[in-house]
Parts: C-alpha cells; sequence; structure tokens
C-alpha cells in the first residue's frame, strides 16, 4: 500500500473538520462557552500540529516557525484537561493558577534555545537532520511522554470523582449522561494516547514503511474520532450540564460528630423520607432534600454517604422501591400497570426501575407482584 499518498490526505481532511468543528464551537450559540473555547482550542491546535504531513508541498517556513509549529503541541494535554474540568463542573473558570500548563511548552522553549533557536541556519539544518538522536529531543520526548501519562490519569482521577459526586448528590438517571459521555471520550483519549506512543516509538526503531503504516492509523483514528465529536454535538445538544465546583465528596467533607447527635440526625432523616416522602419527586437532588430538612447539604451528604454507607442515589431509590412494593401488594392497585407505579414512585424510566427493584429485592417487579397476589 502507498502510505505515502494516503498520508497527506487523511491529513488534510482531518485539519478541515477539526477547523470546521472549531468554528461551530466558538459561533455556536450555548451556556457552556468556556468549554467550548476549550475544545476549540484543542483542535486548532491539534490540527496546527497534524498540518506537518502537508504544509511543506504548500507554502515554505522558517525553521524557528517550524520548529514553534512542532513546540505547541505541548497545550493539547492541558487542554484537554482543563476542557473536561469545565465539563464536569458548570461553573468552572480559568484562573491565573492555571497558567501552570504553560509551564512545560516554556521549558521546551528554554531547552531548545541554545543549540537551536540561537544558532545559525546551518547548525538549525544539523540539528533537524540529526532530530531524534538529539539529547534535546530525547529529553523533552520523554518529558512529554511522562506529562501524557501524568494528565490521563488526573483526567481519569476527576471523571472517577464526578461519578462519585452525582451518586452522593443526584437521583435522577439523567444526570449521569455527561459522565458516561465523559467515560467514553477518556478511553478514546487513552486509544489515541497508545497510538501515539507506539507511533513514536516506530519513528525512532523501526523502518519507514512500518512507521508510516503506524501514522496511517492514526489518522484514520483522528477521522473517527473527530466524526463521533459531531455526531455527539449533534445527537446530544443538551449533554453538557456539569455539577457545582465547590461540591465535594463525602469523604473530603466527613468531620467528627458524636455517636449520639449522629444517630439523631439519622432518625430525623428517616422519619422525614417516611412522613413527607420527598423522594416521589424525580428530580431530587440533595441539595433539594437539604433545604426541606433546613440542614446543609454539605452535613447530609456525610450522613448519608458515610454513617449510613449508602449513595444518596441508591439512598432515595430504596424508599421509592419500598413505595413500589406497598403498591404491587394491594390488591386494589392490581389494575395499576408497571410503568403508572414507577412514574408514581418517583422514577422516571422504566429500565432503572426494573434495574433498582431487581437490585433492592431480588426479583423484577412483575415477579413481586405474582409472588404477593
Amino acid at each position: 500500500m502507498n502510505y505515502e499518498s494516503i498520508i497527506p490526505f487523511l491529513a488534510v481532511l482531518i485539519v478541515i473538520l477539526f477547523l470546521l468543528f472549531s468554528v461551530f464551537l466558538l459561533f455556536v450559540k450555548t451556556r457552556k462557552k468556556l468549554s467550548n473555547q476549550l475544545l476549540a482550542a484543542f483542535l486548532i491546535i491539534t490540527a496546527i500540529d497534524i498540518s506537518a504531513f502537508f504544509y511543506s508541498h504548500i507554502t515554505t517556513v522558517s525553521l524557528n516557525l517550524d520548529m514553534l509549529r512542532n513546540s505547541i503541541s505541548a497545550f493539547k494535554n492541558p487542554l484537554l484537561f482543563l476542557y473536561i474540568l469545565s465539563l464536569i463542573y458548570s461553573n468552572f473558570k480559568l484562573k491565573w493558577i492555571h497558567l501552570i500548563h504553560v509551564l512545560p511548552w516554556i521549558i521546551t522553549i528554554i531547552i531548545l534555545l541554545p543549540n537551536f533557536f540561537l544558532v545559525d541556519v546551518e547548525a538549525k539544518m544539523a540539528f533537524i537532520k540529526n532530530y531524534d538522536a538529539t539529547i534535546e529531543i530525547q529529553f523533552l520526548n520523554y518529558f512529554g511522554d511522562i506529562l501524557s501519562l501524568a494528565y490521563l490519569i488526573a483526567e481519569f482521577y476527576y471523571i472517577h470523582r464526578y461519578r462519585k459526586l452525582l451518586l452522593e448528590n443526584f437521583t435522577d438517571k439523567r444526570a449521569f449522561k455527561n459522565y458516561n459521555w465523559l467515560k467514553q471520550l477518556a478511553f478514546l483519549l487513552l486509544i489515541g494516547q497508545v497510538l501515539t506512543q507506539v507511533k513514536n516509538y516506530a519513528r525512532v526503531h523501526l523502518s519507514i514503511e512500518n512507521t508510516n503504516s503506524l501514522r496511517t492509523i492514526v489518522l484514520f483514528f483522528g477521522v473517527f474520532f473527530i466524526c463521533w465529536l459531531f455526531l455527539k454535538a449533534v445527537n446530544s445538544p443538551k449533554l453538557f450540564k456539569g455539577v457545582d465546583v465547590a461540591l465535594k465528596t463525602s469523604k473530603e467533607l466527613k468531620n467528627s460528630e458524636k455517636e449520639q447527635e449522629i444517630q439523631s440526625k439519622i432518625s430525623y432523616l428517616k422519619e422525614f423520607m417516611v412522613s413527607k416522602k420527598p423522594y416521589l419527586n424525580p428530580s431530587l437532588t440533595i441539595r433539594n432534600l437539604a433545604e426541606e430538612l433546613k440542614i446543609n447539604s454539605r452535613d447530609l451528604s456525610v450522613l448519608i454517604n458515610q454513617h449510613l454507607n449508602q449513595h444518596f442515589f441508591d439512598f432515595v431509590n430504596e424508599y421509592r422501591i419500598k413505595e413500589a412494593q406497598e403498591i404491587l401488594k394491594k390488591p386494589a392497585k392490581k389494575k395499576f400497570t408497571i410503568l403508572e407505579i414507577l412514574y408514581e414512585v418517583g422514577f422516571n424510566s422504566k429500565s432503572s426501575f426494573n434495574s433498582a427493584f431487581k437490585k433492592h429485592t431480588g426479583l423484577t417487579p412483575t415477579q413481586f407482584r405474582k409472588t404477593h397476589s
């Protein structure tokens, strides 16, 4: 296969798609402007990086400019990381502290100054000729690999933490759509990272034929990635809903309370759940419940997640299932369909009701009704 003709074509296609999608992100009307700007910046920088496969056939740039083009790839990981944070937290804002993410690029430029940027053209040509063998590039490659791994670990950590926040603060399954999408994004990023590392290894240690075949695979993955992003944006326009940046998990908020006070609060909470039935609200959040109880939402989070050893999601669903069990047992309500019952007790989808019912009782709603009829 003639990879040398396929690679420029794929690279041009990706650059065009990335830039078009970036324009869409920058000009579409949305509440998540910062998220769109961060993703657009990532796509633009990636497009500039990929342009290395074809731009030399179109125009000629100085060696310094070409090296600067190559070095801005150091911004890809920070932009993706900040993008993920901006999706997780609805009130996320860029702060001065985030300038620390510019540090790797500054280090790259400083390392390249003595033997590239500050030397004559002949020395620059010699540097490029022995590019992969130079100490500077070898160090920067290892440095970049470590940073990429660190960012990937941080992204997975925050996505996992996001799931805990959702479980501890929300009961509506729709709140988890954003998490599921981020999980898919992290998985694709991991695949892209692995493919890029394999391609980089091949560039140094394997033949040009093997390297070009891996480059082709990476570029095909790039086409798939941008198409996936586009489909997600079209099919799930309301997907990007974050949680409050001030929210913390219950372990982060746990404090030392006297056992007697804890038991008193637990009793009050359980009595309130039985008497007032707030769980019948399908969109109940921990903040809503705390307001009804007239207590701090952080204290309520610690009470449920740490002292009752339950996520808020499971805690509320347990009461909903008990309510559903009572309805299913009553002969007077035997004409009620399962769909009518699940809506009456606070669920908003049949699948989530069935899975929760099976989890708490070991039976499906239909089996439970037959057993207790």
